[in-house]
């Protein structure tokens, strides 16, 4: 008899009616995938180990509370968690350099304020604004890759595995959805900068 897949929503469904097993399931069958992610950005294994423990903590939360909502699927899910806990890591770990203020140097001297004023605000979020709705108008297969590369890191490799595609196509249809949005960009007069 031959090895049936269960899929991840069917597994994530069982957890979530008291199935313990699925969700051990879903941990062996992208165990490596979402490791590999953390480590790949964080270059220390005590730190991997601790986010990726992190990640399937908040995952074992959000999928007992109920609040866990089916738009997308298990695997991106799971990486945007480990990706935002990652960025909190480094915002926590953030080193600051000392400074002693002497006559020669003062403090001031290289305090900057990078924080963006109201003028950038509004241009950004019209930016973005106008991005999102280009991105809407594109084909579907073409949106799909370019969202899961740009708004959940996902290499090529797992768009396709995802996607259910070859890494070739996958690429084309970034090609071809860089290619719509330049001429969409174009056609629109739209300006992309601030």
């Amino acid at each position: 008899m031959a090895n049936v897949v269960i899929p991840d929503a069917v597994l994530v469904k069982n957890y979530m009616c008291g199935d313990e097993n699925a969700l051990a399931c879903l941990i062996n069958r992208h165990q490596s995938k979402i490791y590999g992610f953390i480590y790949s950005k964080v270059t220390d294994r005590d730190i991997a180990d601790d986010i990726f423990q992190d990640t399937f903590i908040k995952v074992i939360k959000t999928l007992k509370s109920n609040a866990y909502n089916e738009e997308g699927k298990f695997l991106p899910w799971v990486m945007r968690i480990s990706h935002n806990l990652i960025v909190d890591h480094f915002r926590r770990n953030k080193k600051m350099p000392m400074h002693r203020e002497t006559e020669e140097f003062s403090i001031f001297s290289i305090m900057t304020d990078d924080s963006p004023n109201i003028e950038s605000m509004l241009i950004t979020n019209q930016v973005e604004s106008d991005l999102k709705k280009m991105i809407e108008e594109l084909p579907g297969d073409q949106k799909e890759v370019l969202q899961m590369r740009i708004y959940q890191d996902l290499s090529f490799k797992e768009i396709a595995d995802l996607t259910d595609v070859s890494i070739n196509t996958a690429l084309g249809r970034m090609r071809y959805a860089l290619m719509n949005l330049r001429k969409l960009i174009e056609k629109n007069k739209i300006i992309l900068t601030n």
